[in-house]
């Protein structure tokens, strides 16, 4: 049997990821098969590439809410007030990335957009 044949065992899969997630490598099955490794592997990076994906939509969420300094926590009015124009088509595209407060004021404000 070939790499390209051998049956791929969802559990085994599964136990790889979470070995590799939590660097753990006692969890690791001592029978899985290099297509099992092959997967787990692809599962791991998808899953890194997506997280960091979202972190990076997080972090530019909050590059567009914090404009400027304030002397006490702002509220979410007050930070979309303060927003540039034009910011909240951009907002509206991180809409899935925003804290649940800011969703909250945005889609007081505008509406949920679309696709959400």
């Amino acid at each position: 049997m070939t790499a390209e044949t051998e049956p791929v065992r969802p559990e085994v899969v599964d136990a790889i990821v979470a070995a590799l997630t939590e660097t753990d490598p006692s969890g690791l099955p001592a029978d899985a098969t290099r297509a099992e490794k092959d997967a787990a592997k692809d599962r791991y990076f998808t899953r890194m590439v997506a997280g960091r994906d979202q972190r990076d939509r997080q972090s530019r969420a909050w590059e567009l809410l914090l404009t400027r300094s304030y002397d006490d926590p702002p509220t979410w009015s007050q930070l979309f007030d303060d927003l540039p124009a034009g910011s909240q088509d951009e907002l509206g595209d991180l809409f899935d990335a925003l804290p649940e407060g800011a969703q909250a004021e945005y889609t007081k404000r505008y509406g949920t957009p679309a696709g959400v």
